[in-house]
């Protein structure tokens, strides 16, 4: 029997060279892990959303999960592609992207309210825009930006403190007006953890915390502003049993329901969960579980022990982001990966922290496995950032 002629094709070292070609010279444990997280939540949002979606979607249960799975698809391909950019080149881009989401920010207040809120910006054939996602990345590429080039006078008013604070400013007057009070509390948080981390002195963002929380007990207490919503937080069974009626004309009752059912979902899942797909609540009980409290059915089907290894996942996400951060060749790498980085640890608790009522309900999506196309998308190109950073960080590469 003739030979086979093996010459025509590649041997199996140089296939697995040109497969992994792309994700070559980047943080492969980073990368493990997010796809991991990935994975997970796409499997998390399909058994979340598909009685819901059969219910409101003319009886397509797949709606959710191949509407995310096309902007995952589109994602993970713009990730790899950015991730072979250099990052310094976003020097160049930080204040035109900061503005343009200023922009697209006040284009979405323009545009027709959805549901009371201003939020998005319909583009036909396409869907929905959420310009408060490109802000988050905004702010915090244009921060690295100006503590990169004034690291050594961070610690000044003039040129550390002042600038930053006044930058955050607008963003967040913009992005609450939507109103969107995660976005401004999540979009808040990042900057000030990024001054701090940046080099700003403790005190100047100690003294404007004070300030703020002063404010907003004196909104709360003496205005009387989101004094239903901190009722309905502190006592949601007592508020949906009275069925008291609020200022804004909605009873106490449809305020706590979503809470409440999430709580039920939570409680029911006790230490193992009630097994994959098994959840009872998102049976039309909690409203829209392919959203903001999709952790809730993750806890009722996975249980404890599931949810605590999901957010050990995240976490572990987070900490990589943070390696390849602090052993990155410059001070902008090093605050754009530990930014990006912190701002899914960040949304992963308010998430976690609103879902379980440790916090008033603010609507807030979980990284990951939340249904949005915006969101996905902004995230795995900014996870894509990362992985170039890590590309020229100082670390063993696999």
């Amino acid at each position: 029997m003739a030979k086979a002629d093996t010459k025509s094709f590649p041997s199996g070292n140089k296939l697995k060279r040109r497969f992994f070609n792309l994700t070559s010279g980047f943080d492969m444990p980073f990368f493990i892990i997010l796809m991991i997280v990935l994975v997970v939540g796409l499997a998390t949002l399909y058994s979340a959303s598909h009685v819901y979606a059969f219910n409101y979607q003319d009886g397509d249960s797949y709606f959710y999960i191949r509407k995310q799975l096309m902007w995952v698809a589109i994602g993970l391909i713009g990730m790899l592609i950015v991730s072979m950019i250099d990052y310094h080149v976003l020097h160049k881009f930080a204040w035109i992207i900061w503005l343009l989401s200023l922009v697209l920010l006040v284009v979405a207040f323009l545009m027709p309210s959805s549901t009371g809120v201003h939020r998005w910006i319909r583009i036909p054939g396409l869907g929905q825009f959420q310009p408060s996602e490109l802000a988050k990345f905004a702010l915090v590429l244009l921060f690295a930006h100006l503590i990169s080039l004034n690291h050594k006078k961070m610690k000044t008013f003039s040129k550390g403190f002042l600038p930053l604070f006044l930058l955050l400013g607008v963003t967040c007057v913009l992005v609450i007006i939507e109103p969107h009070l995660s976005g401004t509390l999540l979009i808040g948080l990042l900057g000030f953890a990024m001054m701090y981390i940046g080099g700003v002195r403790i005190g100047w963002l100690l003294g404007v915390i004070g300030v703020g929380v002063a404010g907003v007990v004196f909104m709360v207490a003496v205005l009387g502003y989101e004094q239903d919503r901190i009722l309905v937080w502190l006592h949601p069974l007592e508020s949906y049993a009275n069925e008291i009626t609020f200022a804004d004309g909605i009873s106490g009752k449809d305020h706590a329901w979503q809470t409440i059912q999430s709580l039920y979902a939570i409680g029911s899942g006790g230490l193992l969960g009630l097994g994959p797909g098994d959840s009872r609540q998102k049976h039309l009980f909690l409203p829209e579980p392919q959203n903001d409290f999709i952790f809730s059915v993750f806890c009722e089907e996975m249980g404890f022990v599931g949810a605590v290894l999901v957010l050990v996942l995240f976490a572990v996400l987070v900490w990589r982001g943070f390696v390849i951060g602090m052993r990155s060749p410059d001070k902008f790498g090093c605050m754009l990966a530990i930014g990006l980085t912190l701002q899914i640890g960040l949304q992963v608790a308010i998430n976690v922290a609103v879902v379980s009522n440790l916090m008033p309900n603010t609507g807030i999506s979980l990284p990951f496995f939340s249904y949005g196309g915006t969101s996905i998308l902004m995230l795995m190109l900014q996870m894509g950032v990362v992985l170039s950073i890590s590309r020229q960080a100082r670390m063993e590469k696999m």
